[in-house]
Formats: structure tokens, C-alpha cells, sequence
């Protein structure tokens, strides 16, 4: 069982930077593939960002350049640095995970993970 809780969320002017956190207990970083995905009122989940256990990683397209996910196994807490952030970047973050590993055309699909956290709200103005 993994618990996943996020943190860093907040307001910030277009351009600017922030560091979302997601803490993991109950399993560590081996054998688990994790992602972070935003959603806004009346829209699908969508995939923002995957990393698997071996470290590599894939980007929506929207996001590609811009954001950046990390994880750091001593902490158990996976990471996404978002720079040039722009209004349509608001949404709630979440980040998920699953054991396994993922593919190019499935890390994007919410029913590909199992374990969820909170969420964490972005808003950035213009």
C-alpha cells in the first residue's frame, strides 16, 4: 500500500516557478511507477508527467521544457519543478502511483494508477 500526500501548491504570476512535493509512505521507489496529473472543474484528469523506478521519464506535450519530474529515493518524496508557468497551467495536481511499470501510450490514463493523493492546487494568474 502506498499513502501519497502533496504539498507546494499556491498562486503565482505567469512566467513564474513552483515546486510541487509528493510524500510516499508504506513503499519505497523500486518496483513503482509515478505520476503527476492535473484536472480542472468539468474536465478529464490529465497526465502531466511520469517517472518509473528506474528513473526514466516521459512529458505531456503541453508541459514538455517547462516542467520537470524528479523523485529522491532517500525521502521517499517525488518531485515537479514547474517553470514558465502560465495561466492554463491552473489546475489541482495530483500525483499517483502503481507498481510495475508504464508505457507511452498508457502513463496518461488515471485508471493506470492506483494510489492517489489529495491534490494540491495551482492558480496562475496573467
Amino acid at each position: 500500500v502506498v499513502q501519497l500526500v502533496e504539498s507546494g501548491g499556491g498562486s503565482v504570476q505567469a512566467g513564474g516557478s513552483l515546486r510541487l512535493s509528493c510524500a510516499a509512505s508504506g513503499n519505497t521507489f523500486s518496483n513503482v511507477y509515478m505520476g503527476w496529473f492535473r484536472q480542472t472543474p468539468g474536465k478529464e484528469r490529465e497526465g502531466v508527467a511520469v517517472i518509473e523506478a528506474d528513473g526514466s521519464t516521459r512529458y505531456a506535450g503541453s508541459v514538455e521544457g517547462r516542467f520537470t519530474i524528479s523523485q529522491d529515493s532517500a525521502k521517499n518524496t517525488l518531485y515537479l519543478q514547474m517553470n514558465s508557468l502560465k495561466p492554463e497551467d491552473t489546475a489541482m495536481y495530483y500525483c499517483a502511483a502503481q507498481y510495475g511499470r508504464t508505457s507511452w501510450w498508457s502513463w496518461q490514463l488515471p485508471n493506470k494508477y492506483k494510489y492517489w493523493g489529495q491534490g494540491t492546487q495551482v492558480t496562475v494568474s496573467s
